[in-house]
């Protein structure tokens, strides 16, 4: 009898934890993972901008660079879509470096890779501090998930030993 009574009231317990349990779950992938490479002569860093999912540099050659993430569905949280990757870079663009003495920004390029769009352009600025002009390599990547802002930059009279390196790094960022 005992054990009948000990059944019955699991059995209840059971059933009513399911009453008010109705509602269905949803799972959510939390984080978001990407893969690029870097030159072997960059380590990962910090300090230069807070916002970026990775920071890279090289002390001696004086060249860095970092990646900045935004998801589609965070966009989507906050009620941004934008209707391509040249929207996006357009967005962008019209604030990097926009009160840094003698601007310049090149016409953007484009180009698709499988299912990934890339936007790269130049970018330069004078530096009156260091009194040197900084160039940057600007590059936007769109994957079906994010938009990734890829920004490498060196002094400009290094621009021509240091570009292609920076299209590798662009390049390479996939999801």
């Amino acid at each position: 009898m005992k054990k009948n009574c000990l059944i019955l009231t699991f059995t209840l317990v059971f059933i009513s934890m399911n009453a008010f349990c109705q509602s269905t779950l949803k799972e959510y992938k939390v984080g978001h993972i990407f893969n690029v490479s870097l030159p072997e002569y960059m380590i990962k860093t910090t300090g230069f901008n807070e916002a970026a999912s990775i920071q890279y540099k090289n002390v001696v050659r004086d060249v860095a660079g970092f990646i900045i993430l935004d998801t589609k569905e965070s966009l989507e949280l906050v009620e941004i879509n934008f209707g391509s990757i040249n929207e996006f870079y357009d967005n962008f663009i019209a604030d990097f470096l926009k009160d840094e003495f003698m601007r310049k920004i090149s016409k953007p390029k484009t180009k698709k890779i499988g299912e990934i769009n890339f936007v790269e352009s130049d970018a330069s600025y004078y530096d009156n501090d260091s009194q040197v002009e900084i160039y940057y390599l600007v590059g936007i990547v769109e994957t079906p998930n994010a938009y990734y802002k890829v920004i490498s930059w060196c002094t400009s009279k290094n621009k021509a030993k240091f570009k292609s390196e920076f299209q590798k790094i662009l390049y390479s960022v996939k999801d």
